[in-house]
């Protein structure tokens, strides 16, 4: 059976092939593949973008003659991506027939109005859910979600952080992604960066390894930034990056023995206790123990669940026995600050990707509420609105760092090692690497074997030769 996707990818493959026959007389048509040619466009844009003009034009400008120029306005391209709509196009497909206008329209028209950037960033992000699965009906109803923004900074940065915002990407991210644009102004003297393209962004990533001998991951989220920036937001489409490499040697993680997580323990107690215990013995970053919310604890099937770990993605964790009593006071502490929250007014939590939108009251559920509630209201850093969060990365981390120092542990350990000790015990143990790649959420097996290299091989038959004097 043939797919909708298919079917059109057919179609275009039909309307491509007129082309070469009775487009002959179509002057427009060849001007455009001959600017396209030489205005650097991929192979597929090459391919497809005619095809879709056509469609443009046979849908919205049937009366036009063969050689005279399109009329592109915005009416008639949303009109045009209704009319796909109707007929069961995909998401992706409409957005590349939208880039095909926008090509139209600056290679041919030799114009930027109309301005077709709303459509075909919401085109974009329609694109990326449907890739995922998702149903979203219409996502520019999600503009409520962007909250507060500082007026006085950029316009750039201004709609970075509202296309971040839109596409529920997290604060961290957020933060990290505009630190970088603001490096990338300082480095290009100007805050006009779409005036700016491949060199200097390659000239910025080379100089990160070269003069400031940046980790190679730095560099990738740096690279990661500045692709979002001119993909998503100016809406350019980035050829291939040459640049210098980091030369840093990837590091193998720290990772803490069974003796020295045994007098690390003790020195917790309560509510850090329990954070100790579920990240070492359920293998969690500290970001996403502190996000857990009660709804994710499922005590009958002996099992947690990561929400939005790292990559946006889910995955189940365990549940350790020994952190069952602790983890059920905690919850049961969670419902009644939350009922008392209520009581004043209060009761409200942030829901991720939208979500309060289309579910009013979700945010005031038992079951949404943090694990490990914050003691104090505070006020949300995007939308303003006050309410009581998770605990802070201080909470655990610092009280962390002076545990370490205090039994005389030398490692450079931070709470991220708890997961990196749990990997590795896990292995020790006999563990299969691909259980252990599934919970630690791992994509590739690759990332989990760096553990192989950390961990105690107590059947290792290798004698050192220093050991061997005696004899």
């Amino acid at each position: 059976m043939i797919t909708a996707a298919a079917w059109y990818e057919i179609q275009l493959v039909f309307d491509s092939s007129k082309i070469g026959t009775d487009a002959g007389l179509d002057m427009s048509i060849q001007e455009y593949i001959r600017e396209l040619a030489e205005a650097d466009y991929g192979k597929n844009d090459q391919q497809w973008f005619p095809s879709w003009i056509r469609r443009f034009r046979s849908t919205s400008q049937k009366e036009a003659r063969e050689n005279e120029r399109l009329v592109v306005s915005q009416e008639l391209v949303i009109q045009f991506c209704r009319q796909l709509l109707k007929s069961g196009t995909p998401a992706w497909q409409r957005l590349q027939a939208v880039r095909a206008v926008i090509a139209y329209r600056n290679l041919i028209l030799k114009t930027s109005q109309p301005c077709l950037e709303e459509i075909r960033k919401t085109l974009n992000r329609l694109s990326k859910h449907e890739n995922e699965g998702e149903a979203i009906t219409d996502l520019l109803a999600a503009r409520d979600v962007v909250g507060a923004i500082d007026e006085n900074e950029p316009t750039i940065l201004q709609q970075m952080r509202r296309e971040i915002r839109l596409q529920g990407k997290k604060l961290e991210t957020e933060r990290a992604y505009t630190g970088w644009i603001k490096r990338f102004i300082n480095f290009c003297k100007s805050v006009h960066l779409e005036k700016f393209s491949e060199p200097e962004i390659r000239n910025f990533l080379s100089q990160l390894a070269v003069q400031h001998n940046v980790a190679h991951s730095t560099q990738n989220q740096a690279k990661s930034a500045l692709l979002f920036l001119y993909q998503d937001v100016l809406g350019r489409e980035l050829e291939f990056l040459d640049v210098s490499p980091t030369s840093k040697p990837v590091k193998l993680p720290v990772v803490l023995s069974r003796q020295e997580i045994g007098r690390l323990l003790p020195q917790f107690s309560g509510v850090r206790q329990l954070m100790f215990q579920l990240m070492y013995g359920a293998g969690l970053r500290h970001s996403e123990c502190r996000r857990l919310r009660i709804k994710d604890i499922c005590f009958d099937q002996g099992h947690l669940v990561v929400r939005d770990g790292k990559g946006s993605k889910d995955r189940i964790g365990i549940l350790p026995e020994s952190s069952r009593p602790l983890l059920s006071q905690q919850i049961e502490r969670a419902r009644t600050n939350h009922q008392n929250d209520l009581k004043q007014g209060h009761g409200r939590v942030y829901l991720p990707h939208a979500l309060s939108k289309k579910y009013p009251h979700a945010n005031q559920q038992p079951g949404w509420q943090w694990v490990f509630f914050s003691h104090k209201i505070s006020k949300d850093p995007r939308s303003g609105d006050c309410g009581r969060h998770h605990v802070s990365e201080h909470f655990f981390g610092s009280f962390f760092a002076r545990a370490v120092k205090k039994i005389g542990i030398v490692k450079n350990a931070s709470p991220h090692s708890l997961r990196h000790s749990f990997a590795t015990h896990l292995l020790e143990n006999g563990s299969d690497i691909r259980t252990v790649q599934e919970l630690l959420g791992h994509k590739d097996v690759r990332t989990t074997m760096i553990y192989l290299h950390v961990m105690n091989k107590p059947g290792l038959a290798v004698k050192s030769p220093v050991d061997t004097l005696s004899e």
